[in-house]
This record gives C-alpha cells, sequence and structure tokens, in this order.
C-alpha cells in the first residue's frame, strides 16, 4: 500500500478537460484512502481479536484452575492449553502497540518537510472524514460536466471489465474457501473411518498397509468424485482442440475463412473463439453445480 503525502486535491472552475483531470485526481485520492482505511479497519479487528483471545484465554485459565485445584495433572493440562493462546494474544497486542507509539513518535521527530504516510499520522476517524470529503467531491465533479451518450456508453464499457474482475475475485474467493471446507470434511471422514479400524485384533504389517490404503483410497475416491478432475481435463481439452482449429483454418484460409475478406474473417474467428470460451465457462459452472442442480449436458467425457 502506497500512502501519499497529505496534499488534497481542490475543487476548481474550469473547462471541461480540467474538469475531468481534477476528477481523475479526486478518484485516486479516493482508492487511496480507502486503502489506508481498509488497513487500519484490519489493524483494529486484529487488536479486538487479540484482546479477546487474550481475555477468554485468562478467564477460561482462572474457571480452569478453580475448578480443579488441588490436581496437579488437570492443572498442568490446562496451562499446556490456555498459557500458549493467552501468550501469543498479548505478545500481538504489545507488538500493535510498541508499533503504533514507534510510528508516532518518529511523526513526531520527522522535520515538517518530510511527508509521513497517512497511515500512521491520522486516526480511523480523520480518515474516514476525509473519505467522506474526497467522495463529495467526486459527486461534485460528476455532476458538473454532462457527457454525450456515445461517452457515457464508452465509459460504461471501461467500468464493466472492473466489475467483472471483482465478481470473478469474490467467486474465487468463495471457491477457495468452500474447496478448503469440503476438503476438511471429505479428510475428516476419512480419518474418522479410519479411526474406528484402528481398534485392530494384532498389529501386523499386512494390518497397518491396509488401513493405510484403505484411508488413501477413501480420500482419493472422495476428491476425484467432488472435483471431477477427469472431466474437467476433458472439457478444456476439447476446448483447446476447437480454439486451435479455428486458429489454423484462419492462419491457412481454408473453410469458412477461404472467400472470407481478412476483417471478416477476423470478426468470424474472434466470434468462434468466444462462442467456445463461452461454451466451456458453461460447463465449468455446471460441474461446479451440485448433482442434483446440474443441467445434463449432451457432451461427456469418452
Amino acid at each position: 500500500m502506497s500512502d501519499g503525502p497529505n496534499e488534497e486535491p481542490t475543487l476548481t472552475h474550469g473547462g471541461v478537460v480540467e474538469g475531468r483531470q481534477q476528477l481523475a485526481v479526486f478518484r485516486k485520492r479516493v482508492r487511496q484512502t480507502k486503502q489506508i482505511l481498509a488497513w487500519k479497519r484490519k489493524r483494529a479487528r486484529l487488536q479486538v481479536a487479540a484482546t479477546a483471545l487474550a481475555s477468554a484465554s485468562f478467564a477460561a485459565w482462572m474457571l480452569w484452575t478453580a475448578l480443579y485445584w488441588g490436581d496437579s495433572t488437570a492443572l498442568v493440562r490446562g496451562r499446556w492449553i490456555f498459557v500458549p493462546s493467552l501468550l501469543v494474544s498479548v505478545a500481538l497486542l504489545i507488538v500493535i502497540a510498541v508499533h503504533q507509539g514507534d510510528r508516532k513518535s518518529t511523526a513526531k521527530q520527522t522535520p515538517s518537510s518530510v511527508p509521513m504516510p497517512e497511515r500512521f499520522t491520522q486516526s480511523m476517524a480523520e480518515v474516514e472524514e476525509r473519505l467522506e470529503d474526497l467522495e463529495e467531491g467526486v459527486r461534485i465533479l460528476s455532476a458538473s460536466f454532462s457527457p454525450s451518450l456515445s461517452q457515457r456508453r464508452n465509459l460504461y464499457r471501461e467500468n464493466v471489465s472492473g466489475v467483472v474482475e471483482q465478481y470473478r475475485a469474490e467467486s474465487r474467493r468463495y471457491r477457495s474457501v468452500h474447496n478448503a471446507l469440503q476438503s476438511l470434511i471429505m479428510a475428516g471422514s476419512a480419518a474418522v473411518t479410519t479411526l474406528a479400524a484402528l481398534e485392530a485384533k494384532e498389529w501386523t504389517w499386512p494390518t497397518i498397509s491396509m488401513i493405510v490404503l484403505g484411508f488413501c483410497v477413501t480420500i482419493a475416491t472422495a476428491f476425484t468424485g467432488y472435483f471431477k478432475y477427469r472431466e474437467r481435463s476433458y472439457f478444456l481439452q476439447q476446448t483447446a482442440d476447437a480454439i486451435e482449429e479455428e486458429a489454423n483454418a484462419l492462419t491457412l484460409g481454408v473453410g469458412e475463412y477461404l472467400t472470407l475478406p481478412e476483417e471478416q474473417a477476423l470478426a468470424l474467428f474472434t466470434q468462434r473463439v468466444e462462442t467456445l470460451r463461452n461454451d466451456q465457462r458453461r460447463r465449468q459452472q455446471q460441474l461446479d453445480q451440485p448433482a442434483d442442480q446440474a443441467p445434463v449436458t449432451n457432451q461427456s467425457p469418452i
């Protein structure tokens, strides 16, 4: 995260070009301020979590000590459970406090001509107030000029890529969380079955090998059935072969590209490749859906 110097853009009256330049400056400052605010909120949440963990660990330790007073074995077990979490949370709070105090002292000793990062020199309330002022400036500048219909369409087209990237990033994050939890469920289920089989009569190498192999086969079956590696490989290879076929036809000028001019051939090639990519995305979505909700597709791996 890059924090610029404490210089605020100011509203001035000028032409359309000057207004657009000011709007770009304001929007850049809004993005920077949002990053600073997100960093401060993350640190505040970390501090609250560390405080809650320290308080809960200390309270649980005291309660454990009161309940098992006189039982040295239980007291030692309680120390091994609660003391590490208490020490980690207290150490984290100390690091946050020392880091914050060191930045404040550095800011006081630094000459005014040398700018300090804004996230260390302003409180969260000040950053939120400055963000509101900047967003108000963006709204005023946006309302000061009215672009034409073609300009609005071009702006909308440029904004679409950001929206698409945002949705894809959120989709990747949720998919990663879901896959991690699903992997934990499958590994836990296999581990429970394996632990149930550990009550063996005699511990021999054939018995141990059978338990280990059973655990591995259960894990492999669960992951293969859930993630569908074979189907994904088949559809990706199918799409890659189709795109390569279209590219070769365009390069060699055969098939439907034989009698078309260069511009029309490129337009047709782009349309066909986009169709293939859209079909691949639909098949990918069908694979990610539950079995009772996924529509039946005509194409299947062979």
